[in-house]
């Protein structure tokens, strides 16, 4: 019986015996098989190729092919071998043919693209050495007649760090022209809000249309993803389509949610951004930071016009007043101070010196018509000052934790505070008391309060973004779509919509789908 390859299933040359599988394979294909794989082709079992056991055969002589005896049979072997060459031959081609073409479209990719970078990098290099030109008050003078420029003022820290930082400015005073600018306005909203207070705002959402809000946009590429975390929010009242934040990343962005572009990004807090405010009639920001300073920015040239240095500790928070002239800052220094934006130069500063313990200042905050204002404290005090007299008129007590924020309604007529205690208060201003305490879960933090602008709404802002239904105080709809803390909560125009921020980097927008 004529052995058999196991392989080849032919008759081998040199036949070899496995001792493993105990079949019989050619030799030089089991050593090629054991060379690449190591083992037995039948079984799998480990085979090396010293392990081969030889068959001693007599030598056979291969009987030739029938097609290989015959002289037409050889000539058609060598026509089919012919004919696949050329095939091969064609189908190389072909291939040659592609890859030029696949070349030729990559080469010229590259040659446009590398055109259009060297184009956009003239183009940033022209813009940059154009705005270094520009004087820095120049963001501020549009819109306002009254501006009269300050000394120059070297950015906080520029030279050798906070150590070297210039002092706060000394107060100028309120002149009799100030207080009567401000009860002028103040009597000029308070008739205004009388009329507006007997009906209801067309357009305004319903409740109906709250509870249906839902997650609109988000945007996580406002601010460094290198240091996370959006820390504060405001919306143009005039264009509530423009938006501000302020960041980890010591920068202020100005952002437009309908066009989905950034407007400005304000470059020049040696420390986070922690307070922002956007002017409701000019384009205009005012930023606060832990550096100890409030800066004025022009939109347009995204330069900084002014620096007020009211302070010598953190500033924990900024107000505008209604006047659209002068701001309110609080500061861990224990001061709160009123400020001229024009100008930079502080008017008033003041701190209470009713206890011997005076505490850090929180938050701070302007009641509608400007004439009266509020101020949190890091022992849970909540102080409403008197601005033309500038004395402390009225405390609220009941709190637990620092204050974390404050919001004035519209109406005039009620307060909304938060501290580190889970809870929100409400406080009626013409009596002077709390007469109804939001719970919320157990240790929910609160970042953010603020009313709609018709007043019958209220948002809160920290472990989620929530809407409560004024005077009824009815949980309206919560959103749970940030990954972290929000940090900033804002109604768009009869509110529309609601835009928050949050320390995951994220702007987000809610309203009707």
């Amino acid at each position: 019986m004529a052995l058999c390859c196991a392989i080849s299933n032919e008759v081998p040359e040199h036949p070899v015996v496995s001792p493993v599988s105990g079949h019989v394979f050619e030799k030089r294909l089991i050593e090629k098989y054991i060379g690449d794989n190591g083992a037995d082709p039948m079984n799998g079992e480990k085979l090396s190729v010293d392990m081969l056991l030889d068959i001693k055969t007599s030598p056979l002589v291969k009987p030739r092919p029938p097609s290989a005896t015959s002289i037409p049979a050889i000539l058609k072997s060598l026509q089919d071998e012919w004919d696949a060459v050329m095939l091969h031959s064609f189908t190389l081609r072909q291939q040659l043919q592609t890859a030029r073409q696949e070349l030729s479209h990559a080469l010229y990719q590259h040659d446009a693209a590398c055109r259009v970078i060297a184009r956009l990098t003239k183009e940033v290099t022209a813009a940059r050495e154009a705005l270094a030109t520009l004087k820095p008050q120049a963001g501020i003078t549009a819109g306002a007649p009254g501006y009269v420029p300050a000394a120059p003022q070297p950015a906080y820290g520029a030279e050798a760090g906070p150590e070297k930082a210039q002092q706060p400015m000394e107060e100028a005073g309120m002149s009799e022209e100030v207080i009567q600018k401000l009860l002028d306005k103040a009597a000029l909203l308070t008739a205004e809000r009388k009329k507006r207070g007997k009906t209801v705002p067309e357009g305004l959402a319903t409740t109906d249309d709250i509870r249906q809000y839902r997650q609109l946009a988000t945007h996580t590429g406002l601010h460094s993803a290198s240091i996370p975390g959006i820390l504060s929010l405001d919306v143009c009242l005039k264009d509530t389509a423009k938006i501000v934040t302020g960041g980890n990343d010591k920068n202020a962005v100005v952002f437009n949610k309908d066009t989905e572009q950034v407007m400005a990004i304000l470059k020049g807090h040696t420390k986070k951004v922690t307070s922002v405010i956007y002017h409701p009639d000019e384009e205009l920001v005012f930023s606060a930071s832990p550096d100890c300073t409030i800066r004025v920015w022009g939109i347009q040239t995204a330069q900084c016009a002014q620096i007020i240095r009211a302070h010598e500790a953190p500033v924990t928070g900024i107000s505008l007043h209604a006047t659209g002239d002068y701001l309110l800052s609080s500061s861990a220094d224990t001061n709160w101070a009123f400020s001229d934006i024009r100008t930079g130069r502080v008017l008033s500063k003041v701190s209470d010196t009713s206890s011997q313990h005076v505490p850090a200042l929180t938050c701070a905050q302007f009641h509608p018509d400007g004439l009266i204002f509020g101020t949190g404290t890091e022992d849970a005090m909540v102080k409403i000052w008197d601005l033309k007299e500038r004395i402390n008129v009225a405390n609220f007590p009941g709190h637990s934790g620092q204050i974390t924020s404050i919001a004035f309604s519209e109406n005039g007529y009620y307060l909304a505070t938060s501290a580190e205690d889970a809870v929100v208060k409400l406080w009626d201003l013409r009596k002077l008391k709390n007469f109804k305490t939001i719970q919320l879960d157990d240790k929910y933090e609160v970042r953010s309060l603020c009313f709609d602008h018709s007043g019958t709404y209220l948002a809160v802002a920290g472990t989620d973004v929530r809407v409560y239904l004024c005077k009824q105080w009815q949980d309206l709809v919560m959103f749970n779509d940030h990954t972290a803390l929000a940090t900033g909560v804002q109604f768009g125009h009869n509110a529309t919509f609601l835009a928050s921020s949050s320390m995951d980097r994220s702007v987000k927008f809610f309203g009707l789908q």
